[in-house]
């Protein structure tokens, strides 16, 4: 049974040693209620990773910022998984590796870091490779989509802005939609993690016809809410496939959810959650939505009874990433 592999390893060609490229990968945010898989967003928070051949055989590593005390320094890690994948794909395989990454999105709580890897991963494979060999952001955006299982956080990350992600197939495909300007993301991230098994997990087999009705016209009205006319955003972030059945499993994600929206705020899952992403329309709305979530989250009585409880929460007030991912190839 080896023998094939060991055949399949023999031809590869070996990247050339001392090769530098980094990666910095926007964080994204998916679903945004309704777009279930399909709609993500590119936000302005930023992994930053860095590969470099050497013609040893040896892994090394210098992580910092986010899971840098967690995550692996050995050949399990995402990012060299990826790159080794994406190589191979490519009809490459590499010796030593120095991988240096620097993480900003939280893991675990819905910001996409998984994909923010996988994309950092897969782009400095391609630049790693002759360039006659190097593939277009179609092929990349297929890998990656396969490997994270749905388009919906890679692409943003690869393309920025507003994705809108569906699957022919075995095929992945993407087209970009431009966010009106004045749309501000607002995340509020609490100090507790979900993993997306779990999540989907909760998921029932199936929903009534009326719901995916319901659902589907309320999809399409955000990308218009998002593009067009900013003062739909609350309504068109109302969805009817996934958040009611995740709330047992993020309790005080939905609390602040349903208090931000009975507010007048579109208040959403950050993708398989907990995190809980508000978009407002203009700065105006931006401060009032950070004053809400303050007050909501430290239980001020006369606002919400029910906010008091023991999590506790980083609000970030960010922009939408219109570039995607940029990749800068170091001088040898």
């Amino acid at each position: 049974m080896s023998a094939p592999s060991t055949a399949r390893e023999a031809s590869l060609r070996t990247v050339a040693p001392g090769q530098r490229v980094t990666v910095r990968v926007p964080a994204t945010s998916a679903n945004l209620g309704p777009g279930y898989d399909s709609l993500g967003l590119a936000l302005s928070l930023y992994d930053t990773v860095s590969i470099e051949t050497a013609d040893d055989d040896e892994l090394a590593f210098a992580l910092t910022g986010e899971g840098a005390e967690t995550l692996p320094h050995d050949a399990s890690h995402l990012v060299v998984r990826t790159v080794d994948a994406a190589l191979g794909r490519l009809g490459y395989r590499r010796s030593g590796l120095r991988l240096t990454a620097h993480n900003v999105s939280p893991h675990g709580r819905g910001l996409g870091s998984s994909a923010s890897a996988t994309v950092a991963a897969v782009l400095a494979a391609v630049e790693l490779v002759d360039t006659a060999d190097r593939p277009d952001l179609q092929w990349v955006l297929q890998l990656c989509s396969e490997i994270e299982g749905h388009p919906d956080n890679v692409a943003p990350a690869i393309f920025g802005s507003l994705a809108l992600s569906w699957q022919d197939g075995d095929e992945f495909r993407t087209a970009v939609a431009r966010v009106r300007p004045d749309i501000v993301p607002i995340v509020a991230v609490p100090d507790y993690e979900l993993s997306t098994e779990l999540a989907r997990s909760l998921l029932p087999s199936s929903v009534p016809h009326h719901a995916a009705a319901a659902n589907s016209g309320r999809a399409a009205l955000l990308v218009h809410a998002l593009t067009q006319d900013p003062s739909l955003l609350l309504p068109a972030t109302e969805d009817y496939l996934h958040q009611s059945y995740r709330e047992s499993a993020m309790e005080p994600s939905a609390l602040l959810i349903r208090s931000l929206r009975a507010e007048g705020h579109a208040a959403v899952v950050s993708g398989a959650g907990p995190t809980v992403l508000a978009l407002a329309a203009g700065a105006a709305e931006a401060d009032e939505v950070q004053a809400a979530v303050e007050r909501i989250t430290h239980g001020d009585p006369a606002a919400s009874p029910e906010g008091r409880g023991s999590t506790v929460w980083r609000v970030l007030r960010l922009a939408v990433d219109s570039e995607g991912a940029k990749v800068e190839v170091h001088s040898r």
